[in-house]
């Protein structure tokens, strides 16, 4: 971020004039510095949603949602997804630059020293009802992780914000299994540190004591791809929310399971698990013209179409695409009734002028839930594996906030429209 001479006038009307500077990014658009309209002009700004707001200043994703770009610190989306891999994506966000051979080497043998949790967790996840939710479980988890960590509390401290920080990375998979496993009566099975990343997660999630499980190799980079591409993606809601509980001096572990639980809103992760309940209420490729017709009337929801962000098509969803045909040609799913009926959904929207001038293209989550469907991972896990990808970028996204120099609490402010100053009335004269 840079300071230049430009400035934006505000008149108040009552003879004051404020001049903003206006300060410069690298990439993106400008920024009007509002910070002394409250300090010196006894104004705020009224934007709800902080949808024209920068809270923050970051160096670690840029997306421009208009020519369909995603960076992670100055790298395409699409040169990582090919050529990297999900821990060397998380060393780029959280380091700044690509590991070089011994980096690497380090980093992942730090990882997987921190696989296992603590015992005593195991009871923990016994509290819980069968049925639970797995997002309900998996924020109560990681929550309860910040009880055996104390240490990680002295975050001005750079050796303990990288130990909290890889402990994390490297038990999310572990946690997020163990909530499947628990849900469907299945005993846990314990981390492989002899395996990848995604293979280890494979492996935890899909593996019995009573016989060899060796994951298809296909299946795993098709995994560990899907947690590279949403690793991070600016300040989305739960980023924010870290960012916002962190900003206090919270726990890390606390500051992620507060992440967690905003990303189970269902208008923020649950996206690619409600793109197969409309591929279920669709039912049949015999179908797709009349939904089409229905999303147009406003009768239904086109998921997995169009984003908040993104003008253009979603370049995530390019490589989920390649990524989704790999998948279910090596499970021999190539003719699966579900992925027959998505494609053909995908041909009649990408050619209907209606979706075409809306720029509703298919986004990261229209694939995304059919490989993990195809997987073997059920929708109710949609959303904790989103958040198994996401923690790399929360945990970034922390670590930056507290190397501020100048850090301070968040503290929004409100437009306030209730009753002014009235006078307490005693019960008996109450209406």
């Amino acid at each position: 971020m840079s300071e230049n001479t430009k400035t934006v006038t505000i008149d108040f009307g009552d003879g004051r004039v404020a001049k903003m500077p206006v300060l410069e990014p690298v990439l993106g658009q400008s920024v009007i510095d509002m910070r002394t309209l409250g300090s010196g002009y006894g104004m705020w700004s009224y934007d709800p949603a902080f949808l024209s707001t920068a809270a923050c200043e970051s160096k670690i994703t840029f997306i421009d949602g208009d020519k369909g770009q995603l960076f992670y610190r100055g790298y395409p989306i699409e040169q990582l997804a090919e050529q990297s891999t999900h821990l060397e994506g998380a060393y780029l966000l959280l380091h700044g630059e690509l590991p070089n051979k011994a980096q690497k080497e380090a980093f992942e043998k730090s990882i997987k020293y921190h696989t296992m949790i603590n015992d005593q967790l195991v009871s923990v996840f016994k509290g819980f009802r069968r049925d639970a939710h797995p997002m309900a479980m998996l924020t109560g988890i990681v929550g309860a992780l910040a009880a055996f960590y104390p240490d990680a509390f002295d975050f001005k401290s750079p050796e303990h914000r990288e130990i909290s920080i890889h402990r994390l990375i490297a038990k999310m998979p572990t946690i997020v299994a163990m909530c499947y496993r628990y849900t469907n009566g299945l005993p846990f099975m314990y981390p492989q540190n002899s395996l990848d990343y995604a293979s280890n997660f494979l492996y935890m999630m899909f593996a019995t004591p009573c016989e060899e499980y060796v994951a298809n190799p296909v299946i795993s980079k098709a995994f560990d791809r899907i947690l590279l591409l949403h690793a991070d993606h600016e300040q989305n809601a739960s980023t924010s929310t870290v960012r916002i509980a962190g900003s206090s001096g919270t726990h890390p572990f606390s500051a992620v399971a507060a992440g967690v639980a905003c990303l189970w809103g269902p208008s923020h992760g649950g996206a690619n698990e409600a793109v197969l309940k409309m591929l279920a209420e669709i039912g049949d490729e015999s179908k797709v013209e009349s939904y089409v017709a229905g999303v147009k009337d406003k009768k239904y929801r086109l998921m997995g179409f169009g984003h908040r962000v993104y003008k253009n098509m979603d370049p995530r969803a390019k490589i989920m695409r390649t990524t989704c045909y790999e998948v279910l040609e090596a499970l021999g799913k190539h003719n699966d009734p579900l992925f027959k009926l998505s494609m053909k959904l995908e041909k009649v929207a990408l050619s209907d002028p209606y979706f075409i001038e809306k720029k509703l293209y298919p986004n990261v989550d229209f694939y995304s839930g059919i490989i993990l469907r195809a997987i073997g991972i059920p929708n109710e896990l949609f959303t904790a594996v989103f958040a198994l990808a996401r923690t790399v970028g929360w945990l970034a996204q922390w670590q930056e906030m507290i190397g501020e120099a100048d850090l301070k609490i968040s503290r929004p402010r409100q437009l306030y429209t209730g009753y002014s100053l009235r006078d307490y009335v005693k019960l008996d004269s109450r209406k």
